[in-house]
């Protein structure tokens, strides 16, 4: 066989070996596997994925860690597997493993005061081990809530996860993604989402750990609806974090904006790629996209892609990136004050974190990322 089919073959042991589930859903994993076979892992080939080799991922034999079929209310059957696009293989992997889901209902009309928080926290095993979480969270008309997720775990492992977001008209959400994996761990992450006519969503991501990270964010916008997207990636060392974005405008007098914000050390590297597609009957689309990064390393690379595909003629569309490094007139500044260079340089490169950390609405996590941005940059500046 050759090495794309002993990988799949791996993965179809394991594929087999599940536990048999309600017909609705081996119906649905079957025809995901059947795709992932079909795609196979994406190689530098593959144009959203020719920066980032998942070599390492498709090589590596994993145990899976499989759940258990959970019982699924209609209403989420009616759901899971409908937005997440299983053309990406790693979505289509995901959910032909696709077990126990973690499922949220709010309501029409509620307004959460309390985040819902998901954590998943992989223990250390003594092999590296596959995860593939799914999360569905369903948010009726005029409802209010927001989510935190965070991943983290220890020792190598492997986390593939998809979360699939519902926002029905006029509701507000406000998502939170906090990856900070072990520094040996792999982390594939798809987000989902789906407005409704006149809703407000945002979603930020906040990625520190792994040694190899792929997020994609996607949103869908009905007629009058807001999207956010902002983002903060830091690497060092030998990470490699690939962000890409879609914000998919398929009805008119709709509004988006979108800020990833990269800071790179050592030999890091980090890819952007933020796509905004305005269809055809899109009109008064509103759209801004920026992307900026702080390089602090001679040796660190990023590879930064806006993307317009602009369908409608009656829009109003930006983008742009930018690529740095730290200001030697603000550093001179600084010092001429009695900071010393390393502590200068830690202040400069918190500064620019800070706008995206203000831009978090949820108290008790701002802090927590706040302390722990200041250790971080604290040993940046050494």
């Amino acid at each position: 066989m050759t090495g794309v089919s002993e990988q799949i073959a791996e993965w179809l042991v394991d594929f087999t070996a599940q536990e048999p589930a309600a017909p609705w859903l081996q119906e649905l994993r079957d025809r995901a596997f059947h795709r992932f076979a079909e795609l196979g892992f994406p190689t530098a080939r593959n144009e959203e994925w020719r920066f980032t080799n998942v070599a390492p991922i498709a090589r590596t034999n994993f145990r899976v860690v499989n759940s258990q079929p959970g019982d699924l209310p209609p209403a989420a059957q009616d759901h899971v597997g409908k937005y997440a696009s299983a053309s990406n293989p790693f979505v289509a992997l995901n959910t032909a493993f696709l077990g126990c889901v973690t499922f949220h209902h709010v309501r029409a009309g509620t307004v959460l005061e309390a985040p819902i928080e998901i954590v998943h926290d992989v223990a250390e095993q003594p092999d590296p081990v596959a995860v593939q979480p799914r999360t569905l969270i369903i948010v009726g008309a005029d409802a209010h809530c927001r989510i935190v997720e965070t991943y983290r775990g220890r020792g190598r492992y492997f986390t593939n996860a998809v979360t699939e977001i519902v926002v029905a008209g006029g509701a507000v959400v406000d998502h939170y993604k906090v990856q900070e994996e072990s520094r040996e761990a792999f982390h594939i992450g798809t987000m989902q989402a789906s407005l409704g006519r006149s809703a407000n969503f945002s979603s930020h991501s906040i990625a520190l750990g792994g040694a190899l990270v792929r997020n994609d964010a996607n949103v869908t916008l009905s007629e009058g609806a807001e999207a956010t997207l902002n983002g903060l990636y830091i690497v060092n060392g030998r990470q490699h974090i690939d962000n890409h974005t879609e914000i998919d405008h398929a009805k008119p007098h709709a509004t988006s904006h979108e800020l990833y914000k990269g800071i790179l050390d050592g030999q890091a590297t980090a890819v952007f790629n933020g796509r905004i597609i305005v269809r055809k009957d899109a009109q008064k689309t509103d759209s801004k996209q920026t992307n900026k990064n702080l390089v602090l390393s001679d040796e660190a690379v990023i590879n930064t892609k806006p993307e317009l595909q602009i369908l409608a003629d009656d829009v109003r569309c930006t983008h742009g990136a930018t690529i740095g490094q730290l200001d030697e007139e603000s550093l001179f500044y600084l010092q001429s004050r009695g900071i010393g260079r390393s502590d200068a340089r830690s202040l400069l490169t918190y500064a620019f974190a800070q706008d995206i950390l203000d831009r978090i609405k949820v108290p008790s996590l701002r802090d927590q990322l706040e302390k722990v941005l200041f250790e971080k940059f604290h040993e940046y500046g050494r």
